[in-house]
């Protein structure tokens, strides 16, 4: 087929940095194009550049082509680029906050954005000029009611090729009430209802469990043999083995690999052998504790997302969450971070009741540290981020803004992050690369516990480790308890002592994480077992699923 996507000779630079130099790229109907590399080596500022956007701050130079049209050219983004958005390109952020309009209920957004790029009612696969004269509000009539039940209907089918609930009660939720896993399939239900041909997917495995991570590769394969063109970015090289025929690497900004997918990526690494179950050991002491811990979504205790939980952190230990998307693994890190005010049970700290976080005092905002998935949004773009980490041990441990930005250094070194970041703004770094910021700033606090939300999903390999062996040097030389919430269960294995599955709200299975992985007491423990492995499992993982454990997408309106 004729290529899609023709980059020739791209090149990017922000705040002095060359973050794209000589890129050139291809990509085809009808398959999946992975884009693979470490945290900061340029493929969401490659991504935004097919659509003709960039970061503030960044500058293109170079050549890109989508579906014949010039995008890019010698003077950076061109006129013709508003175009082919949405209406041929759509592209999904990695953090779907990005992407989503906290202040409007899904439904009314998806019909809106299959209206305004599909103003005839077509498939989007051609005839319209996607200048969205409709504007989203139809014209009245006939035509205009045609119109606005052809855009309900593309709706209610972006959202099924998403993997996600039609019906009006799930179309009327907000952004918030969903899970980090459902925002992520949301997010792709809006690409998808603009009816493009080609499909930007950065980072879509992020915040998924390992069941909805197989579906999602069996989605994705579907889609690229309807016809679509995808281009694939990802740290999951495991989703990239299973759904991507071709693959580039990136590194610094340059394509240091590209070709066929089993060329480029090494051969999986095989499964490890089943953990032998062992006695569980308790640490006396708990630092962080939940008993009988519910939680609810909205006024008048409507909308439970939580139920009778109790989860405890003992000093130095790591206790890990983990459990399918929108199990109610995110709300409970934000009830034990304050975050959450509309909940009842018992929540302490080192033995003292814990209240919401505006009632808390400066030893516990100090004491109870909060790191989770989508960070951007947290850090100011006037200032370096570097100046924003510091500002942690200035305000909760009283040093000197001189000393507290060496610690800043000294912790950002240990992650991975090099002194030419210091000078840097949010806008600038990638979203790996800010999760390491934000994993900085926590720890500056020098808390009692740590709560990591999801935050390794944004990160490469080589990143996931530096922030594991920080994470274990914290454990062993300062005591600091950890609440690690994930979906890598390997990763959970390394690190967990004790672990807690979540289902529908509520505890299936709990205890000595060995144990738990070992000897699993509950279906759900087990399923996400039997989907750990991409392309190992198989269709039966997914057909075996019995239908009192199968996923409630349906949080209470």
């Amino acid at each position: 087929m004729e290529p899609v996507i023709e980059v020739g000779g791209l090149t990017a630079r922000a705040d002095g940095a060359l973050l794209l130099d000589g890129v050139d790229l291809t990509v085809r109907a009808g398959g999946v194009t992975a884009l693979v590399g470490p945290s900061g080596s340029g493929k969401t500022t490659l991504a935004l550049a097919l659509l003709g956007e960039t970061a503030p701050g960044v500058r293109l130079r170079g050549s890109v082509r989508v579906a014949g049209v010039d995008v890019v050219g010698e003077e950076g983004p061109t006129r013709a680029a508003r175009d082919v958005r949405g209406r041929v390109v759509s592209y999904m952020p990695q953090h779907p906050a990005h992407a989503l309009n906290p202040a409007r209920r899904i439904g009314s957004v998806l019909t809106e954005l299959a209206r305004l790029h599909r103003p005839d009612g077509t498939d989007g696969s051609g005839g319209t000029d996607g200048s969205g004269d409709s504007g989203g509000t139809g014209r009245a009539g006939g035509a205009g009611g045609g119109r606005s039940a052809a855009g309900r209907e593309h709706a209610a089918g972006a959202l099924r090729a998403a993997g996600l609930p039609d019906d009006p009660g799930f179309r009327r939720r907000f952004p918030h009430q969903f899970s980090g896993g459902q925002r992520q399939r949301v997010a792709l239900a809006q690409v998808l209802a603009c009816g493009p041909s080609v499909l930007v997917l950065d980072e879509p495995s992020t915040g998924l469990d390992t069941v909805a991570r197989l579906r999602l590769a069996d989605r994705l394969t579907r889609l690229a043999a309807d016809g679509y063109a995808l281009l694939l970015l990802s740290h999951d090289h495991d989703l990239v083995r299973a759904v991507a025929a071709r693959t580039v690497t990136l590194d610094r900004g340059r394509v240091t690999a590209a070709g066929p997918t089993p060329e480029v990526l090494p051969a999986p690494a095989a499964p490890p052998p089943p953990v032998a179950a062992t006695a569980p050991v308790r640490p006396p002491g708990a630092v962080l504790e939940a008993r009988g811990l519910t939680a609810w979504l909205h006024a008048g205790r409507r909308g439970e997302v939580l139920r009778d939980v109790a989860v405890r952190v003992p000093e130095g230990g790591c206790t890990a969450v983990v459990g399918p998307s929108g199990s109610g693994k995110t709300v409970l890190a934000r009830c034990l971070a304050g975050l959450h005010e509309r909940h009842r049970g018992h929540l302490a700290f080192r033995g003292e009741p814990l209240p919401v976080l505006r009632r808390r005092t400066a030893r516990q905002i100090r004491g109870v540290q909060y790191v989770w998935q989508e960070v951007r949004g947290s850090f100011d773009e006037r200032r370096t981020v570097l100046e924003q980490v510091a500002r942690t041990a200035v305000r909760l441990r009283g040093l000197t803004p001189r000393e507290a930005e060496r610690q800043a250094r000294a912790v950002w070194e240990r992650l991975g992050l090099s002194a030419e970041h210091t000078a840097r703004h949010a806008a600038s770094l990638s979203g790996g690369e800010l999760q390491r910021a934000a994993l900085s700033r926590a720890l500056l606090a020098e808390p009692g516990v740590l709560i990591c939300d999801e935050i390794t999903t944004a990160l490469d390999s080589v990143s996931t480790e530096l922030v594991t062996a920080e994470i274990t040097r914290l454990r062993e030389e300062s005591d600091t308890a950890v609440l690690w919430i994930g979906h890598d269960l390997a990763l959970v294995e390394r690190l967990a002592d004790d672990l807690v599955v979540l289902d529908s709200g509520g505890v299936v299975d709990s205890g000595d994480s060995r144990t738990v992985l070992g000897a699993p007491r509950s279906e759900t423990t087990r399923l996400l077992l039997r989907s750990r492995h991409l392309g190992t499992a198989g269709p039966a993982a997914l057909e075996s699923v019995p239908p009192g454990v199968q996923r409630k997408e349906h949080l209470q309106p």
